[in-house]
Parts: structure tokens; C-alpha cells; sequence
């Protein structure tokens, strides 16, 4: 039995994503990939698993934690992971706003700043300045889901 037309072996899935197999099937265990059905040496990889793989790349590109990732595929369209896949904004990253530079902080010496915190896990704490500007209040709350679906 061969492959069925416009599927990949495990192998060239890897190669196209710029991976090892071992590092595909890393993924396949810790649920970042979905698994295809198991046909022994003819398991077939569709275009989604290799997208889906670039879309992964690019995300670990910015930091993200594997478990951080796995959740924001799982919202994400084929389309909007073509999109990270070639260096765009993940959703939940994107502002309908064009980016703006970080601001300087605005604490002084004379005004200190009142702290927001959050426990996320043990040993790890976020905190949030109240001179935080809206992009930094943005991202601290979706850290905070991230830490909450975790």
C-alpha cells in the first residue's frame, strides 16, 4: 500500500518543516500535532501537519511555551496559521491598532507605582504596574488565561 496522493511520510513532513521526525513525533505526543491515522510505514501527513509545524516554528520564533502554543493553535483557523506559519501575527496577538513603540515608564522616584500581582503556579508570579499602558494591561491578562487553562 502507498501513500495516497499529496501526502507525506513522516520523513519529508520532517525535512519540509525544517525538523527531525523525532521532533514531529514529539509533537504528535505532546498533542501539538494531531495524529493521522495510523497506517504502519504508510502514514500519510496532509498540507495542514506541515502549516501547522510552521505555524508551531514561528510561535517558538517568539517565546511562546509549547503548552502556550498548543492552545493558541487550538483556536486558530488553517488560514490564520498559513498566516503565523509566514512570519505574521498570531490572533491573540494582533491589535486592530497599528503597533506602537513601547512607552518609557512614567513611575518617578517621587511617584511610586501601586502593583498588581498574580500567583500563576507556584514559584511564578506576574505583576503589573497601574502606569502599565493598555498594550502591557493586554498581555498581562493573556497571560493570565494562558496560566488559567494550563
Amino acid at each position: 500500500m502507498s501513500l495516497n496522493r499529496g501526502q507525506l511520510t513522516l520523513a519529508e513532513l520532517a525535512k519540509r518543516a525544517g525538523m527531525t521526525p523525532r521532533t514531529v513525533r514529539y509533537y504528535l505526543q505532546r498533542g501539538l500535532l494531531p495524529a493521522p491515522r495510523f497506517m504502519g510505514p504508510n502514514t500519510g501527513y496532509e498540507e495542514f501537519n506541515l502549516v501547522r509545524l510552521q505555524a508551531i516554528r514561528r510561535l517558538q520564533e517568539r517565546f511562546m511555551p509549547l503548552d502556550a502554543i498548543k492552545l493558541e493553535l487550538q483556536q486558530m483557523t488553517l488560514d490564520q496559521m498559513r498566516l503565523v506559519a509566514k512570519g505574521g501575527t498570531p490572533p491573540s496577538l494582533a491589535t486592530s491598532a497599528a503597533p506602537t513603540p513601547p512607552s518609557p515608564p512614567t513611575a518617578t522616584v517621587d511617584e511610586p507605582a501601586t502593583w498588581q500581582r498574580w500567583q500563576l503556579a507556584p514559584g511564578l508570579e506576574l505583576q503589573l504596574s497601574q502606569n502599565a499602558d493598555d498594550r502591557s494591561r493586554a498581555l498581562a491578562e493573556r497571560i493570565r488565561e494562558l496560566a488559567r487553562a494550563g
